[in-house]
C-alpha cells in the first residue's frame, strides 16, 4: 500500500512542478518508498532526494489508503518545496549571524558577552528559526493537499486525520516555541485549501 500510494503522489508532484514551471526539477528525484516496522514510532519522512519513509505506528491514525495518501502527500512536498535545504541555509545565517556578534563584543567583558550570545541564541530560536518551519509545515500542508487530489485521493480526509493526530498527540508546547502549528491553526489553514484542492481531485 506504501508504494502504490508513494507512487501515484510521486506522479502527482511531477505533474504539479510542470504546472509550476520547475519541471526540470522532477529529475532531481529518484522516488523510493519504504515502510519501516515500528509500532511505537508515529512518524513518516521525506528526504531531499526522494527517499521516503512511513513507520507502521502511523497506520492506525492513518486508518486507510487515503489518509496515508495525506501524510506521504505533506512528506514529498516537503521535498519538492526544497524545505530541507532551505532549513541548512537559515541554520548557517543564524550561526553567522552569532560569529558576527561574537566579534562585535570580542573586547567587552566575558560576562557580558555571554549574557548577549545567550539572549542571541534565545532570539533567533524563538523569532526566526522556530516561526520559519511552521512556515515549511504549513506550505508542505497546502502542497501535499495538492499532491494528494491529483493522485485521487480525497483532500477532505486530511481533517479528520490531523484531528486524530491531535487526540494522539495530548498535551504539546505552546505553539510559539513548535516548529509545528498549533493543531487548530494547522485544521483550519487546511480547511481553507480545501476548494483549492478540489479543483484537482480525480476521483
Amino acid at each position: 500500500m506504501v508504494e502504490r500510494v508513494g507512487k501515484r503522489i510521486a506522479i502527482a508532484s511531477e505533474e504539479f512542478l510542470e504546472d509550476s514551471g520547475v519541471e526540470w526539477q522532477a529529475g532531481d528525484y529518484q522516488w523510493e518508498f519504504v515502510l519501516i516496522e515500528d509500532d511505537k514510532m508515529v512518524n513518516a519522512w521525506c528526504m531531499p532526494g526522494g527517499k521516503v519513509a512511513v513507520y507502521t505506528g502511523i497506520l492506525p491514525i492513518t486508518k486507510d489508503e487515503n489518509g496515508l495518501a495525506v501524510v506521504m502527500g505533506h512528506e514529498v512536498a516537503h521535498a519538492i518545496a526544497n524545505h530541507g535545504n532551505e532549513r541548512m541555509s537559515q541554520g548557517l545565517i543564524a550561526s553567522m549571524g552569532g560569529i558576527a556578534l561574537s566579534v562585535a563584543l570580542s573586547e567587552k567583558p566575558k560576562q557580558t558577552q555571554k549574557l548577549f550570545m545567550t539572549a542571541f541564541g534565545l532570539g533567533a530560536s524563538v523569532g526566526f528559526l522556530l516561526p520559519y518551519s511552521r512556515v515549511h509545515e504549513s506550505e508542505a500542508d497546502r502542497i501535499g493537499l495538492m499532491l494528494t487530489a491529483r493522485a485521487g485521493y480525497d483532500p477532505r480526509e486530511a481533517i479528520p486525520f490531523w484531528q486524530r493526530m491531535n487526540e494522539k498527540a495530548g498535551a504539546r508546547v505552546p505553539e510559539f516555541l513548535s516548529t509545528h502549528p498549533a493543531p487548530e491553526s494547522r485544521i483550519a489553514d487546511i480547511k481553507s485549501h480545501i476548494s483549492e484542492a478540489m479543483l484537482y481531485y480525480r476521483k
